[in-house]
């Protein structure tokens, strides 16, 4: 797998962002400055000239376009260096109805496979508190590591969707179409179970390791699968489908697949959720992901860039410093914000990192005045 670093990028009429050309170096790159000054859209501009979308919910165009801006259309513009320090040009124009995208100035229609992690400020709170969550963050990071997953996570959600559509309106003839649909689910079901409980046994090697390293503490770090198909056969879960089958036609929709697993984040054998503080589950939650770049680098000798959003709440001095001495050892492409004076006084103590200092959607060269 080819990896990609960001080394310029320009971006004009997306939100409050000024069309300057930010320069990033291959490791610690700190944004700083006050909250509402554009930091984390720089990280969000980023993410969406990677990935094609936001890692905010329900964003789209109308939310990207600046408030400010001359004609209603957005251009992102940028360079990529690739393992080799071999640069590509990546660029796009995006208005209300479509989006072009360009590579070395030429257009493209498939997305580059250009890989990263972003690591937002509330995603720990919501990992320990949201099923939902969890199941939607075990089925990205898997998909970014195992191609196959990701196409038979589409197949089964295309299933369970036309499923839960003949049991809402049910039309002349469904039972017959759901237990063709059902034939598919159980098949797709235990592809999708077997992959998950071998993605969770291979990040569980790194995981207590990636504690001990970035916090310095002994602890026994652990994800397991709480699902009622570990170890089932596809025939089994075919017959679990069809006994569920009535309450499904009374509610209009499917009770139980594997859509509705979920996942226990340990602390020492115990449920993390319930008996680690605030601080706890967040240093379990960054040593998670800092787990998964790790096991990423195993599978495919390359490292996804890296967006961090200021998390620094519910951490101490202490485990700030360990963080960042972690970062500096690492590597990996960092980009990491924050507003928090004290953390960023930590971040500007950084040997080699570069400081970019965002002030009103302007890159300045100092740091805000205050």
């Amino acid at each position: 797998m080819q990896s990609f670093k960001i080394s310029k990028l320009q971006v004009t009429n997306f939100r409050n962002l000024q069309p300057d050309i930010i320069e990033f170096n291959s490791g610690i790159n700190c944004i700083l400055g006050e909250n509402g000054n554009g930091k984390t859209n720089i990280l969000e501009a980023l993410h969406v000239l990677s990935t094609r979308k936001s890692f905010r919910k329900n964003t789209a165009f109308p939310q990207f376009l600046g408030i400010d801006c001359e004609q209603p259309e957005i251009i992102f513009s940028s360079v990529f260096l690739d393992e080799h320090s071999n640069k590509m040009s990546l660029s796009a124009k995006m208005d209300a109805k479509t989006t072009h995208w360009f590579v070395d100035g030429q257009p493209m229609k498939r997305k580059l496979d250009i890989k990263l992690v972003f690591i937002n400020p509330f995603d720990s709170y919501a990992f320990h508190n949201t099923s939902s969550f969890r199941r939607q963050w075990m089925d990205q990071h898997i998909s970014q590591i195992d191609s196959n997953y990701k196409k038979c996570l589409s197949r089964y959600n295309s299933s369970l969707r036309f499923r839960n559509s003949l049991l809402s309106k049910k039309p002349a003839k469904y039972l017959e179409q759901i237990r063709a649909i059902d034939l598919e689910l159980a098949r797709y079901s235990c592809i999708l179970t077997n992959t998950r409980l071998k993605f969770l046994s291979e990040i569980e090697s790194f995981c207590t390791q990636t504690f001990k390293e970035i916090f310095s503490e002994e602890h026994l770090l652990k994800i397991t699968l709480d699902s009622r198909v570990i170890g089932a056969s596809e025939d089994d879960i075919y017959q679990m489908l069809q006994e569920r089958l009535p309450k499904d036609e009374i509610v209009g929709h499917t009770t139980y697949c594997v859509h509705k697993d979920d996942y226990v984040l340990l602390f020492d054998g115990l449920n993390s959720f319930e008996y680690c503080s605030l601080g706890q589950q967040k240093m379990s939650y960054l040593s998670l992901l800092f787990a998964y770049i790790e096991l990423f680098r195993y599978n495919f000798n390359s490292f996804p860039m890296v967006l961090i959003d200021d998390v620094s709440g519910e951490l101490d001095k202490n485990r700030w410093q360990k963080l960042i001495n972690y970062l500096e050892r690492s590597s990996f492409q960092v980009l990491i914000t924050t507003a928090n004076e004290k953390f960023k006084e930590e971040l500007e103590t950084i040997h080699g990192a570069n400081k970019i200092y965002v002030q009103a959607g302007s890159i300045t060269n100092m740091p805000n005045s205050r």
